[in-house]
């Protein structure tokens, strides 16, 4: 898919669907489910090789959500792909329900990897990478990471794992959106320059708008073709993204939104699907 418009318009569905899912089960964490709203949609509607008839399909791209409680923006975009149906996605956190508050690989089709404890996520893309160049195949692993999950000291030494073995079938994105649950990046913990730190860990590094799709692929079309090294995907995203009192709010990180707050979000994003 090259069309924009188009992509933006299932960005704007997944926004949607995020709300309604949260108001619906009273939990969730929206903030940082918005920010990323425009690299899944790049990601499985433009990019992956998947097939969601059959999301075990042995030589499939891979997708590694090391920030796991943003959970809502995965089940949305897999809903969206059709690897389940929509109404699943009003059952979020609830009992018995597919969709638990973190990902599950056993419970919901199209989840490559259960995450939840931040900074794991990484190792994990980092053994799917190895084992699919040990294997001689030709898939692609992709993963997403929060900028606060790489305070984790695990992260630094899953950086130096992924450009020891060179792993270029690998494409990460950090979802550069500022915040976290207690405040700013730079108050809590700074993370700067986190370019210089992956490039010193041996990783090529890109810069880009993550809210901007001709700028998400292009990053992506970069990393596919570099031989020899693990690409890093900074992405400067907007917390709380398309929600005019959710944006840069570290308030919203895992707050679910009340009916009125619903409706005035829904409104903003164009009104119910």
């Amino acid at each position: 898919m090259d069309n924009y418009c188009e992509l933006k318009e299932i960005s704007n569905k997944l926004r949607k669907n995020i709300i309604n899912m949260i108001h619906e089960s009273k939990s969730g964490h929206p903030g940082g489910s918005l920010s990323a709203c425009e690299i899944l949609t790049t990601l499985y509607f433009k990019e992956m090789k998947i097939d969601p008839k059959n999301p075990k399909w042995e030589d499939r791209d891979r997708f590694v959500l090391s920030k796991g409680h943003a959970a809502p923006v995965l089940y949305a975009t897999l809903a969206e792909k059709g690897y389940f149906p929509k109404e699943e996605l009003m059952k979020l956190r609830k009992i018995d329900s597919m969709l638990q508050g973190h990902p599950d690989m056993k419970g919901t089709p199209g989840v490559d990897m259960s995450t939840g404890s931040l900074g794991q996520g990484l190792s994990a893309a980092n053994g799917i990478a190895l084992a699919g160049k040990i294997d001689n195949k030709g898939y692609r692993v992709y993963a997403l990471l929060g900028d606060g999950e790489v305070q984790e000291g695990m992260i630094w030494e899953a950086a130096m794992f992924s450009a020891h073995y060179k792993l270029d079938n690998l494409t990460v994105f950090l979802d550069h959106n500022g915040l976290q649950i207690d405040g700013n990046n730079e108050e809590v913990m700074n993370i700067e320059p986190i370019d210089k730190k992956f490039e010193a860990f041996g990783w090529n590094v890109i810069k880009i708008d993550g809210h901007d799709f001709k700028q998400i692929i292009k990053a992506i079309e970069k990393s596919k073709n570099l031989k020899e090294k693990p690409t890093i995907i900074i992405a400067k995203t907007v917390k709380g993204k398309g929600v005019s009192f959710m944006e840069n709010e570290a308030g919203w990180h895992g707050n679910a939104p009340n009916d009125e707050q619903t409706n005035q979000a829904l409104n903003e994003l164009g009104g119910e699907i």
